[in-house]
């Protein structure tokens, strides 16, 4: 699955930040382009990784895989 990371220099602190538009509140920064666009990706990962779930007795869990 591919996503798209914007990046964007600020001089003021001299950094890059990053961000994923299509996951709300997704972003990372880094000194330099390379570096914002790798803690991106890992923010990414960390985004879609699944969290504890407390389930209901009658409650069940799938887990389905999206086709690229």
């Amino acid at each position: 699955m591919k996503f798209r990371i914007v990046t964007e220099y600020h001089p003021e602190t001299p950094s890059y930040a990053a961000y994923c538009p299509e996951l709300p509140g997704c972003c990372s920064a880094g000194d330099t382009e390379e570096k914002a666009l790798q803690n991106a990706q890992e923010a990414i990962a960390l985004y879609l990784e699944p969290g504890p779930l407390k389930l209901k007795p009658d409650e069940k869990v799938y887990e389905v895989e999206i086709p690229v």
